[in-house]
């Protein structure tokens, strides 16, 4: 996860909040004048961007927003920060189904196996899944959180009590696999068939450039090719209904050019093999600072309802950085049923 540089401020003209935390503000934005609310957009129909501005609740700031989750038993949007913190928002929409707003409900730091907070270097919580959703049954939400420096997987109650651990291929666990510990499990998802899939933010030590693996519990994979933005990287990755995936990558280009941000899909996955498997992946709205786009380091994604999405940038808890909601639909995907779950409850 690396940081963005001064230079956002200076060519994308995003705000320097002051650093004493302040009242929770959802404002909403344009993220470019050529594209409006309900427009579409390549393969999206925007449906509302938000700021989030540096605030905090039960005494814990609400920034460096990495993952997301949607609660549909609680109608709440769990975001993750990347310092171990759990927050709890309520989106608003208008009567067309637009994002217009959201209350920050709670905060939770997440804890350790004897009820602690994490400590530092444990608390590099970077992606976000969730189970028992959408089962009638509230307050039997788990989630399912993934880390970078300590790499590992943790099951957590939606009040960030911790649950236990997710079984995780040997390879994946020791951080000397990774070319940096900032670049290790990025994103984390789960799948009806496969169950926990995970992926790297950039590819392994001793795989190829331009492609990362992404690897189910007993350490079979696909190979899942980067876009051909420069430094493109996979930060987060959740399932749809047709059994593919829906990718967010993230490139940091150059200071006249600083971000591309790609959601792309991969076709319904084949079963995973213990060689390489390459995903098709198509891209399905690339968004580019350079073309006018307000964008930031956008790395959190999850579904909310029907086609619709959540999206969240990663401010870093700088104050040169922004933290963004976007929300949209995924226009060029066919409704195809979700296959029985065997994971997810």
């Amino acid at each position: 996860m690396p940081c963005l540089i001064v230079l956002l401020v200076l060519v994308l003209g995003l705000p320097a909040s002051g650093c004493v935390a302040r009242e929770f503000k959802a404002t909403p934005i344009t993220l470019t004048d050529q594209v409006g609310l309900g427009d579409t957009y390549a393969g999206i129909r925007l449906l509302g961007a938000l700021r989030l501005n540096d605030a905090s609740i039960g005494g814990l700031r609400l920034c460096g927003l990495s993952g997301l989750a949607w609660d549909e038993n609680a109608g709440l949007l769990y975001a993750l920060s990347d310092e171990g913190r759990l927050f709890h928002l309520r989106p608003e929409f208008d009567a067309h189904g637009y994002l217009i707003g959201a209350q920050l409900v709670a905060g939770y730091p997440l804890r350790d196996e004897n009820n602690r907070p994490l400590r530092s270097l444990f608390n590099d919580s970077e992606s976000l899944a969730i189970r028992k959703e959408a089962n009638r049954r509230l307050g039997n939400t788990e989630l399912v959180i993934s880390f970078e420096e300590k790499p590992r997987v943790v099951r957590y109650s939606s009040t960030g009590q911790w649950r236990g651990e997710e079984i995780l291929p040997s390879l994946l666990r020791d951080i000397r696999n990774y070319h940096d510990p900032n670049q290790a499990i990025e994103s984390v998802t789960l799948d009806p068939r496969w169950g926990v899939l995970v992926g790297s933010e950039t590819p392994l030590r001793d795989d190829p450039t331009g492609q990362v693996r992404i690897f189910t519990r007993d350490g079979r994979f696909w190979t899942y090719p980067l876009s051909k933005a420069p430094n493109s990287a996979l930060v987060d990755m959740t399932t749809l209904p047709d059994g593919g995936l829906l990718t967010l990558e993230r490139a940091f280009v150059n200071p006249l050019r600083p971000l591309i941000i790609s959601l792309r899909r991969t076709e319904p996955l084949p079963a995973p093999g213990t060689a390489q498997t390459l995903l098709n992946v198509t891209d399905v709205a690339v968004f580019d600072s350079g073309q006018g786009w307000l964008l930031d380091n956008f790395e959190g994604l999850t579904h909310h309802r029907d086609q619709r999405f959540f999206m969240v940038s990663d401010d870093n808890c700088h104050t040169w950085q922004a933290t963004l909601l976007m929300y949209f639909e995924l226009r060029s995907s066919p409704h195809v049923a979700m296959p029985e779950a065997v994971d997810k409850d």
